[in-house]
């Protein structure tokens, strides 16, 4: 929406100001609930102490080494992937037209998940140690992420040409999500019956969503991802806003509509597929969080898309501490506390769409 200099109402300036100010409250409560993290858990720190050791002001090797090669690494874990899958959901629900669009209810998530279990069994790119801050590496993440890659593309063409039929409906296009995701984790079991047994130790433990098992070198390839993706999306902001008004609109405003969904669902697939081949499936996480920012910044996707970021990687984190510190000083798999939350929140919104 434009204005000439000095003609913007002053109620559009504080419905900007007001959805701005959400948006900066999301990032600084994650930045609260990251400092909150790094300082809790079996050993548990000071705020003061957990700030020298990421300023290297001198601190015992014990409390570097917790913060550094232990807690940094999985809190950023859950940041880029709960940024990845939350701004990818925003993204489908957009392009797709359709509240319920996320890479987990459209089975996006169990086909990366398929990719990465024939990339572990067939290619041996996953090996089980004995510990369990290592029980699962990704020797080969390369080779892993492009299977994981390869059959979320297959996923997401489905979807794209289901979506494609004029007689299409969202509840048509979450049944195909459905049906997917079944066809994808029966493939799964498949291969987990004709695996030796550490293969199928490997794919089971892989498969439980835990942002625990990534190192620096795999953060550096979820970054590397998920923030040029991250900037595409924002890119292409006025594009999906347009798309929300309907297709002929978004024509007539110029906005290639069948360029900007193809490729916004090939990003959203590169994203999911990265963040399920090095930390598993986390399920809900794209789908939930979206539509809790949407009651406060509203379909503007100038707000909408960094405030679903910032607001999926503070729930994902909140929920990865959570499952740390419930059962410490054994950590629960992220993902089960993910599911819990998401599930009657899918199901809330199902009925919501019903009534509506």
């Amino acid at each position: 929406m434009h204005f000439a200099d000095g003609q913007v109402p002053e109620e559009y300036r504080r419905h900007t100001a007001r959805r701005t100010w959400m948006v900066a409250a999301a990032g600084v409560g994650l930045v609260a609930v990251l400092g909150y993290a790094l300082s809790m858990g079996a050993a548990q720190l000071s705020l003061s102490a957990v700030f020298r050791a990421l300023a290297g002001l001198g601190v015992e090797p014990r409390v570097n080494t917790i913060v550094w090669n232990i807690r940094l690494p999985q809190a950023l874990a859950a940041i880029l992937a709960g940024m990845a899958l939350s701004s990818s959901g925003a993204v489908m629900q957009s392009v797709l037209r359709n509240p319920l669009g996320s890479p987990f209810t459209l089975g996006v998530t169990h086909a990366a998940a398929f990719g990465a279990a024939i990339s572990v069994m067939l290619l041996g790119s996953g090996t089980m140690h004995s510990t369990g801050g290592d029980a699962v590496v990704i020797s080969n993440p390369y080779a892993t992420t492009t299977a994981a890659f390869a059959m979320s593309m297959v996923a997401t063409f489905v979807v794209l040409g289901v979506s494609r039929l004029r007689s299409a409906s969202p509840e048509a296009m979450v049944l195909t999500g459905v049906a997917l995701g079944s066809l994808f984790t029966a493939g799964t079991m498949f291969l987990q019956y004709f695996a030796d047994d550490v293969q199928l130790a490997a794919m089971v433990f892989w498969t439980f969503g835990d942002t625990a098992r990534a190192d620096w070198a795999e953060l550096a390839v979820i970054a590397g991802v998920t923030l040029p993706a991250l900037g595409f999306f924002l890119y292409n902001r006025w594009n999906y806003n347009a798309i929300d008004a309907g297709d002929e609109t978004a024509k007539g405003l110029g906005v290639r509509v069948e360029r900007v969904r193809l490729f916004g669902m090939l990003v959203a697939a590169l994203v999911t597929s990265v963040v399920t081949a090095f930390l598993g499936v986390i399920g809900f996480v794209g789908l939930v969080c979206p539509h809790m920012v949407r009651r406060f910044t509203g379909d503007d996707h100038r707000f909408l898309l960094p405030g679903s970021a910032l607001f999926g990687g503070l729930l994902l984190l909140t929920a990865d501490t959570a499952a740390r510190l419930m059962l410490a000083p054994h950590a629960l798999p992220v993902s089960v506390l993910t599911a819990f939350i998401g599930a009657p929140m899918f199901l809330w919104l199902v009925m919501r769409g019903r009534r509506s």
